[in-house]
């Protein structure tokens, strides 16, 4: 295949409408100089006044059947243009949705995605560790709670001494749950804030498992996140380590990262990699794993089946996310040999200010602040090759608003 007639003829259509969506069209705009479509059910700061990307906003698409009727008529419109598109999902629930149609949807569109029988066995947490149990990979102690056990109005006691880890073993139903304190994930500091919060999740309609978890102690400068891309033959193209220095202490965006340093482990590659091509992996992946300093291991806490929110420190760091999949889904560039990040960059997701007052001291502090001093840094929205007043003004609110999120929830979620 001719790369240079090709190259002109590849489009994408990206699902969702946040800082996912917009980083991903950023690395095909940076790469190929491609303007991506953008399907979505609401339209949200990040992708607003932007010349490298276009919203098609439909309500109630981010649920069947409204998906499927309309990436009917996509596919019916596409043809008309001759052109590759390749259909990247950038949310937990529109991966899902790729997965269920993919044998409708790889008619029309280049969908890197999982079988969804692999795709429901990864994407539940509780049963994402018994595939860790099978695939000798470490991960926290578990304790499952079930609606039954809920039901019954009892005192349900952990194993594991407080604090306790508590999240939902099924994060894409946990979205549309709403009740007082909601958390996207919780830390849980006595039997009477446990018992509580239980009963307010299964009250307010979460109907699937909870999972609580032995706490390992230190804080987030002991998380590492991987992201991966391997290609339709299950070999693996890419993989880049990130140090995450920082999380958002908000509390329905707890997990997320906003401070990120290129990292590099051979040893949890060579792990990850071995996995991946084990159970015959295709697509985008993103690891969170955080390091256990009581036995010294990397504990793996879920897989994401989609590239993740902060990925963008990837094509920041020189592996560009659009890339690896171009090459080989519509290019169809043969594998030659697995590449090892190893970058000397420092994502942020935060003002600098954040970075400098809530990032405990450490070497890698010092490591990212060196960084900041030589200029080698970079965050996700902010872009010069997309500047307008307008979309300064509207980042810079979006970008400034964490200085009031930090000052009202660090102490409480965080400290």
């Amino acid at each position: 295949m001719n790369y240079a007639t090709t190259r002109v003829r590849l489009s994408t259509n990206l699902l969702g409408s946040d800082i996912n969506v917009y980083g991903m069209a950023r690395s095909f705009y940076e790469e190929y100089g491609i303007v991506s479509t953008i399907i979505a059910s609401r339209h949200l700061l990040p992708t607003k006044y932007t010349k490298i990307l276009t919203v098609e906003q439909v309500p109630g698409f981010s649920k069947d059947p409204v998906f499927i009727e309309h990436m009917r008529k996509v596919a019916e419109r596409n043809k008309q243009t001759g052109k590759k598109y390749l259909l990247i999902a950038c949310g937990d629930g529109y991966a899902e949705l790729v997965s269920k149609h993919k044998e409708e949807l790889s008619k029309d569109f280049i969908c890197p995605y999982v079988d969804f029988d692999l795709f429901e066995k990864l994407s539940d947490k509780e049963s994402f560790y018994n595939v860790c149990e099978t695939y000798n990979l470490p991960y926290p102690g578990t304790f499952i709670i079930t609606k039954e056990m809920a039901n019954k109005k009892e005192s349900i006691q952990p194993p594991f001494e407080y604090p306790v880890a508590l999240k939902p073993a099924n994060s894409i139903e946990y979205l549309n749950v709403d009740f007082e304190g909601r958390k996207k994930a919780f830390r849980i500091k006595s039997q009477e804030e446990f018992d509580d919060i239980v009963q307010k999740i299964y009250n307010a309609g979460y109907s699937a498992d909870m999972i609580a978890q032995d706490f390992i102690p230190g804080d987030d400068s002991n998380m590492r996140v991987l992201n991966a891309y391997v290609d339709q033959n299950h070999k693996v193209r890419m993989m880049c380590l990130g140090h995450p220095l920082l999380e958002d202490p908000t509390p329905d965006a707890i997990g997320n990262y906003v401070a990120i340093l290129a990292d590099y482990n051979q040893e949890i590659y060579q792990t990850i990699q071995r996995f991946l091509e084990e159970i015959n992996y295709t697509g985008f992946a993103n690891f969170d794993m955080k390091y256990d300093p009581r036995d010294g291991k990397y504990k793996l806490f879920e897989i994401n089946l989609r590239q993740g929110r902060s990925s963008f420190f990837v094509t920041l760091s020189g592996y560009n996310l659009a890339k690896y999949v171009t090459e080989d889904r519509v290019f169809q560039k043969p594998f030659t040999e697995t590449v090892y990040g190893n970058g000397n960059m420092l994502w942020l997701g935060v003002p600098k200010k954040i970075f400098f007052k809530y990032v405990k001291p450490s070497e890698d502090k010092t490591k990212a602040e060196k960084l900041l001093t030589e200029k080698k840094y970079g965050t996700t929205i902010f872009y010069k090759k997309d500047f307008s007043i307008k979309r300064y003004l509207v980042m810079y609110y979006t970008f400034y608003k964490y200085i009031d999120r930090f000052k009202k929830y660090f102490k409480e979620n965080k400290g």
